[in-house]
């Protein structure tokens, strides 16, 4: 009797050793109570990317409501090809709507330009501008020769991201359409394969005035035009010239 009892405590313990070190986790796992469970940590960038998609809907919706906008295309289409959107410059809700008039797919990959002293001020306008709208920040009072914003704009585009830019450079205090800066007209030289949509905005510097941070809900429209590309051998003049063209004839 006693060497039977033995015998099956032997092959328990066999049986165990075996277990043990086949699956040596379970068993540390099996030994631990509720409370020293080790817990796998919170992934951040997930939790966090989650928060921006949210506040992006959220806020592409409000920026339509105020802003009461019709969209317009006009012998062009929606696309996730690789494009910049250029258009005149009104108020600080400009990439702001004209972002959120895109379709979901096409906003996903389509990053503003802003001014970096304008989006840095506070921590709610920086982390909107970099985590939610995922926008390029220049720094226009820093600008170098050899790290221009045309050269960072296109490393961070890559060859997938499309772009909003504004080539006036500066707000219109008028609601007119001022000159072309040269910005446009270099990135079109070293990328002139990218797609170049004008856009026009039109009764948004109502909506926001300058000096104003409360909007008032207006009526506006965006129209976005027909696809344009650098003409070999155009100059720069000519090239903005026509440019600009192209946003003012999609104006109502």
């Amino acid at each position: 009797m006693v060497s039977q009892q033995l015998l099956g405590m032997r092959k328990n313990i066999i049986l165990s050793f075996r277990f043990r070190n086949s699956f040596p986790d379970v068993n540390d796992t099996l030994m631990l109570a509720p409370a020293d469970m080790p817990t796998q940590p919170l992934d951040k960038s997930v939790s966090r990317s989650t928060l921006c998609k949210i506040t992006g809907l959220g806020l592409a919706g409000v920026a339509r409501l105020l802003a009461g906008a019709s969209i317009r295309w006009i012998a062009s289409q929606p696309d996730t090809c690789q494009r910049v959107y250029f258009a005149n410059h009104t108020s600080h809700l400009d990439a702001l709507l004209i972002w959120a008039s895109l379709p979901r797919q096409v906003r996903e990959i389509t990053r503003p330009v802003a001014a970096k002293d304008y989006w840095s001020r506070g921590a709610l306008r920086r982390w909107l501008a970099e985590e939610v709208f995922n926008a390029i920040l220049i720094d226009r009072t820093d600008i170098k020769v050899h790290q221009s914003p045309v050269d960072l704009m296109l490393r961070q585009a890559g060859e997938t991201r499309s772009l909003i830019v504004f080539p006036e450079g500066s707000r219109s205090t008028s609601g007119e359409v001022g000159e072309f800066k040269s910005g446009l007209y270099y990135l079109s030289k070293k990328r002139p394969e990218i797609e170049l949509i004008p856009v026009h905005i039109d009764n948004l510097n109502r909506v926001l005035p300058r000096g104003e941070f409360l909007p008032v809900p207006l009526l506006s429209c965006i129209s976005f035009g027909p696809p344009l590309w650098l003409e070999r051998d155009e100059s720069k003049l000519d090239f903005l010239a026509r440019a600009r063209r192209a946003v003012l004839s999609l104006k109502e």
